[in-house]
């Protein structure tokens, strides 16, 4: 059964659902709004796969791309498959299927990406099965590509870290920082914490958290989790379980890792005075609202961790790694500040629906207007 989205004044334009009798390929594209651009957004390959949860993630890349500044607008597609069960040949075969399949739709309304069990390498082969590189990004470096292993996605969450710092009146040096999840964002939201000189004070990963108030050390957290697998083995420094890394005293809390962290039962433990999500949705938007009304900034994941669409659209143009950098600090920057400057009693989220929504609906001829 095809479960069909719900369609409102933005979209879906688009709903396509493929099938490859040969290969056993099924799946689906959904180009959400294309008023900015060609809908960007990734590929994902799971068994559950389908209409309605890509047009739910498309809807989302709607939003992202038109915070982010980005002339791009929303899509997302999905391959319904488990790829752990497949071998290379027949995860290819599937894959060069998919993309012949939608090849009338890109890059004129869509321009894909890796998203959950897709890679590097299925980006190549994506690319090269319609003989285009702007089919996609997330390209292997030698196609042009530019690996989000550079950390774009942790130096723009530190840049949104540093403006909303600066907007409540907060001391990057001697600012204590407590980073949730230890992986490609937070490590680098580590370096660049410490380079500001904040002191970082625990981090985690999925064996734990890691606790010491006098701080802990980037070079020796990423030379403790290369050596043993994990940050739980830095000396010096008190293993706390997982959950309660959101209740450790601090100025400033980065989730960068799982989503749902944050529950309606942590909200009264939360002591941090900024939290910027690095991690997509770490939490509810009512919770968001909540911890407004108790003070406590929340800079949200469509301004905060969009370094890696913007490094995409980089890729897009055929920009180089320099340009990258450039362009994601002075995007979110600007974005960030523009949704500090327009919080009056509105939480952060509202106010940066309401400005994507406007630049949507500025460039949008077929979009309704009578929201």
């Amino acid at each position: 059964m095809i479960i069909i989205p719900e369609f409102d004044a933005f979209g879906p334009e688009k709903i396509i659902n493929v099938y490859h009798p040969k290969t056993g390929m099924r799946g689906v594209l959904v180009v959400d709004n294309t008023a900015l651009g060609p809908g960007k957004g990734g590929i994902r390959m799971t068994p559950t796969v389908n209409a309605e949860e890509v047009a739910a993630l498309a809807r989302a890349m709607t939003w992202k791309n038109a915070l982010a500044g980005l002339p791009f607008g929303g899509a997302k597609s999905g391959i319904t498959a488990d790829s752990k069960k497949l071998s290379p040949a027949e995860k290819k075969g599937i894959v060069e299927a998919f993309a012949k399949a939608i090849k009338n739709h890109v890059p004129s309304d869509y321009v894909a990406g890796p998203d959950m069990y897709m890679a590097e390498e299925d980006m190549r082969i994506f690319s090269n099965a319609l003989n285009s590189k702007k089919a996609c990004t997330g390209k292997p470096k030698d196609m042009g590509g530019i690996p989000h292993e550079l950390g774009s996605t942790g130096f723009g969450v530190s840049h949104a870290t540093f403006v909303a710092a600066d907007h409540i009146g907060l001391d990057m040096s001697g600012a204590t920082v407590v980073i949730e999840g230890f992986g490609n964002v937070g490590t680098f939201a580590a370096k660049f914490m410490e380079e500001a000189g904040a002191k970082v004070i625990a981090t985690s990963d999925s064996k734990g958290v890691i606790y010491n108030e006098h701080g802990l050390k980037y070079d020796e957290l990423m030379a403790t989790k290369e050596k043993t697998g994990s940050v739980t083995n830095y000396r010096g420094a008190k293993v706390l379980p997982n959950h309660d890394i959101i209740r450790i005293d601090s100025d400033i809390l980065i989730t960068a890792a799982i989503p749902n962290l944050i529950g309606a039962g942590d909200v009264d433990n939360i002591k941090a005075k900024l939290i910027v999500e690095g991690s997509n949705i770490p939490m509810e938007e009512n919770l968001e609202e909540i911890l407004h009304k108790k003070g406590v900034m929340v800079i949200p994941d469509f301004v905060a961790n969009s370094g890696g669409v913007i490094s995409s659209y980089v890729e897009f143009i055929g920009g180089t790694e320099q340009d990258m950098w450039k362009m994601v600090e002075q995007k979110i920057r600007k974005n960030t500040k523009e949704v500090l400057e327009r919080i009056d009693d509105s939480y952060q989220r509202k106010v940066e629906m309401n400005i994507a929504k406007e630049r949507v609906l500025e460039k949008c001829d077929f979009c309704r207007v009578d929201l």
